[in-house]
């Protein structure tokens, strides 16, 4: 499950269907810490300089967020691995 989702991610074909639940339990498993400030669900990581700020949009994830947590995922390699 988890790695379909990180494909899902990685594609960009499906930026408007993600869930953000999903997107949550992905980055969580990708070793960042979440903190949550109303509606903000922000993630941290000590190797990585981004701040991720999420937001939901009903039970999605916003597309533009989740081409930010593709950059991220990208732009530090945080796929490696995944199972």
């Amino acid at each position: 499950m988890r790695k379909q989702l990180l494909l899902k991610v990685l594609s960009g074909n499906a930026d408007a269907n993600i869930h953000f639940d999903d997107l949550r339990s992905l980055l969580k498993a990708l070793g960042f810490a979440e903190r949550v400030n109303g509606s903000h669900h922000i993630f941290t990581k000590p190797d990585v300089a981004e701040i991720l700020n999420l937001q939901p949009r009903g039970a999605w994830a916003k597309p533009y967020q989740v081409k930010q947590v593709r950059a991220a995922i990208v732009r530090y390699r945080l796929a490696e691995g995944v199972e």
